[in-house]
């Protein structure tokens, strides 16, 4: 293919590199095979996937067991694909020889995707997926279902019947983005002279640049038109008669009898790694949401236990070791949520890390604490839970940077990264907005004060 390199075309590149060397095709087709099938298994049995994300992606799940079958069944999937009447059940029936798939003249014969096996080429290994029209009339769930099974096929034969739509291009490019290998056949070839056929050839390929190969945009006839022809009678008489022509596919079952026989296995195996590995990034991406959601439930936990420990406690810079205590509390908690849990001297390091950055960043903060602490001991009445209410949001803040802080050294792997602490420290302060932030506690603070009070 030309254009842009694909995953799936670096994949291709490495799994078939030894192809220049005299090694048989079907060992090392067997070795895609099993390295694929091991790959799916591990993801499928991987212990540490959560119930709750499994339930989330049980159709991908289901989809990668199915797919687990077919790679130890040894079958390849080839999606036949295209606009409503462009003859993609008749190519699939004359594949086939057979009439399994159902051809009509009604708009959209094919109301969803069917399968067959494919005997000529490799007993029961090769299937073939007719799928319904890209421009049903009511096609959206129709189009999807489509684009479905292309997606999971691993091998897809565009049908075409005259120059390329609009739609059929835009169609093509989204096939693309699947990262599978793509045939273009130009069908109802028979309807053409042979210049026209081949201006049309010419045509697609300039369409599917970058796209499909040169080679692999092909002339075929299916269903061809019946040949009238002139029989003369016994008497004399002439009588017009249509005599049915034999599909004309040899270009099309040449190409598809090379690949599935030079790579088939190897197709099927690619395909199936290519799922697994977006199936496994959904699962990343599903987990790391979970645990964000729980990291952000435990560090505001934490803040109003620090805040009105701090707006509290009535002795003078007594609640700043308390405050000492749940920090290095919620260190220790998101190590757990994070699955690297973290010892006391290990959570002590990190949080004098931290403390360091943010007293370099906002000393003036910290100065302002400490001396609200000191002003609460000698205060009363009103003056002590305003001055409590103010200290405890500087309380809930240093919380909430502490604990965002830690949690991008977790999210790192118990690193910083190449930034390191200073600069990760400096984009943390300046992601979170502070007056938002002490609004919010200090109304907290003041309402949880109150109700205490009540009681």
């Amino acid at each position: 293919m030309n254009g842009p390199v694909s995953l799936w075309q670096r994949l291709r590149a490495g799994f078939l590199r030894a192809g220049d060397r005299p090694v048989a095709a079907a060992p090392r087709g067997d070795t895609h095979s099993a390295q694929a099938t091991e790959s799916l298994r591990a993801l499928l049995d991987d212990p540490d996937i959560p119930t709750a994300i499994r339930s989330s992606l049980a159709v991908d799940f289901a989809r990668l067991e199915a797919m687990l079958g077919k790679l130890e069944r040894g079958e390849l999937h080839i999606a036949v694909f295209g606009r409503v009447s462009v003859g993609k059940s008749a190519l699939a029936n004359a594949l086939l020889g057979e009439d399994a798939f159902t051809v009509g003249v009604l708009h959209g014969t094919t109301r969803e995707a069917a399968r067959r096996s494919w005997q000529e080429v490799a007993g029961n290994g090769v299937h073939l997926i007719d799928t319904p029209g890209i421009d049903e009339l009511d096609g959206e769930a129709r189009e999807k279902l489509a684009f479905d099974v292309a997606g999971v096929s691993d091998l897809v034969v565009f049908v075409v019947d005259g120059d390329m739509t609009q739609r059929e291009r835009d169609a093509l490019q989204l096939l693309a983005r699947t990262e599978r290998p793509l045939l273009l056949a130009l069908n109802k070839a028979d309807r053409y002279g042979e210049d026209e056929r081949k201006h049309l050839l010419e045509r697609l390929r300039e369409h599917a640049t970058g796209l499909v190969r040169a080679d692999d945009v092909v002339a075929i006839a299916a269903q061809p038109a019946p040949l009238k022809r002139l029989r003369v009678d016994a008497d004399g008489i002439e009588h017009a008669e249509l005599v049915e022509q034999m599909p004309d596919l040899d270009a099309l079952r040449d190409r598809l009898t090379a690949i599935v026989e030079r790579e088939g296995r190897t197709l099927a195996a690619l395909n199936a790694s290519l799922f697994a590995g977006r199936v496994s990034d959904q699962v990343g991406t599903r987990i790391a949401e979970a645990r964000r959601e729980l990291a952000d439930k435990v560090i505001r936990q934490y803040c109003i236990a620090k805040s009105l420990a701090v707006a509290l406690n009535p002795i003078p810079v007594a609640d700043l070791l308390a405050a000492g205590a749940l920090d290095a509390a919620l260190v220790m908690h998101l190590g757990r949520v994070y699955g690297l849990p973290l010892t006391k001297g290990e959570a002590g390091s990190l949080i004098a890390v931290i403390s360091a950055q943010l007293a370099a960043l906002m000393g003036a903060i910290w100065g302002v604490h400490l001396v609200a602490s000191a002003l609460k001991g000698l205060s009363a009445g009103l003056s002590t839970v305003v001055t409590a209410g103010a200290q405890g949001a500087l309380a809930w803040y240093a919380t909430e940077l502490v604990g965002r802080a830690a949690e991008k050294y977790l999210i790192a792997g118990k690193s910083w990264g190449e930034k390191g602490p200073k600069r990760v420290v400096t984009e943390i302060v300046e992601s979170l907005d502070r007056d938002s932030i002490l609004r919010e506690a200090r109304e907290e603070i003041l309402k949880r004060l109150r109700d205490r009070k009540a009681d």
